[in-house]
């Protein structure tokens, strides 16, 4: 069985995957399920009826198709409001096969500035980085990030974001980012309508601090 990814980046196309995997494999055990290749899509698409039904029926073609799950950024958008709107095309068109939204608020590269701490001395982040108290505050989370780089060092969506995606601290940032702990439930709420059992959800520490 897989879960298809509808994205929106070059970069998340590579790393939705790997991001997938490691909550799928090393933090829900489930090895049943696999990840299949994203099928992309632009931001004016993921905003568009005829679009998202499109994309959610082509990834229902797919090889194994079990799931699929559309995942982009909000930009500055109510991320609560885009998705209800975005779910309800999508549903229509998966007519049956779990499918769900996760917005990014505001970029996918928010997730980790959350953990900033965990990426240290990695990809050009200065050892003395520290995530700031709201990581959804502001906009170009890239542009954020590459503030803890050195001046000669860009931030690549390509090479970057896949591989911060192996490493950054999953359990800092779904205490800290409100979009990333939406992105952990729905995993479980996906695995849970293809009964696929599941240890403690969200894993053991991950909550917030109260």
């Amino acid at each position: 069985m897989k879960i298809y990814p509808i994205v929106e980046g070059q970069g998340e196309v590579a790393a939705a995957p790997v991001l997938l995997r490691r909550l799928l494999h090393d933090h829900a055990a489930c090895f049943e399920m696999e990840v299949g290749t994203p099928i992309r899509r632009s931001q004016s698409q993921f905003r568009s009826k005829e679009a998202v039904q499109t994309a959610v029926r082509l990834a229902k073609l797919q090889p194994q198709c079990a799931a699929v799950l559309l995942l982009f950024d909000g930009e500055d958008e109510c991320p609560k409001e885009l998705a209800e709107t975005v779910r309800a095309w999508a549903l229509e068109a998966a007519a049956g096969t779990p499918c769900d939204v996760v917005i990014a608020y505001r970029e996918y590269e928010t997730w980790f500035v959350a953990a900033l701490e965990s990426l240290r001395g990695r990809y050009g982040i200065r050892h003395d980085a520290a995530a700031p108290e709201n990581p959804e505050s502001r906009r170009d989370a890239k542009g954020w990030l590459e503030d803890f780089m050195p001046a000669t060092r860009a931030y690549s969506e390509t090479g970057d974001q896949p591989a911060m995606s192996k490493v950054f601290d999953m359990a800092l940032a779904h205490q800290r980012n409100r979009s990333f702990r939406k992105l952990v439930k729905t995993i479980g709420d996906l695995l849970a309508q293809l009964d696929q059992p599941l240890p403690e959800w969200p894993p053991a520490g991950w909550q917030p601090e109260s």
